[in-house]
């Protein structure tokens, strides 16, 4: 059988770090920042930390409607969820991810366009 990115890289300690990581730099972007600022971060990085990996094949699930009740409020463009694709693929990239993953990682993510963005 063969291994999921999840446990292909390291299981929760790795994507732990790489959400920490993710949100360093989201959190210095100007675009996609400011979606953050009021936001209780501790609990936000558990539930992405759940998010990620299970976008990696791991464990934890979220299903469309938990995602969408979680960003209803929210004005969520395309270019918002370009450039969190964007820093998504930079961060697994400083972690080694192979680009295949990162691939497969992205396009688990755009599956998910259609609950994020306005319009």
């Amino acid at each position: 059988m063969e291994k999921s990115l999840f446990d292909k890289y390291g299981g929760f300690s790795t994507v732990s770090k790489i959400v920490m990581r993710l949100y360093d730099q989201l959190l210095e972007d100007d675009d996609v920042g400011p979606f953050f600022d009021d936001v209780d971060m501790p609990r936000l990085i558990d539930h992405q930390t759940k998010f990620v990996a299970s976008l990696m094949g791991g464990p934890a699930s979220f299903t469309d409607t938990h995602i969408q009740r979680a960003h209803h409020n929210l004005e969520i463009a395309p270019l918002h969820f370009d450039r969190l694709k964007e820093i998504i693929a930079e961060t697994l990239g400083e972690f080694d991810v192979e680009e295949d993953d990162i691939e497969t990682v992205l396009a688990a993510f755009e599956g998910r366009r259609k609950l994020l963005v306005d319009g």
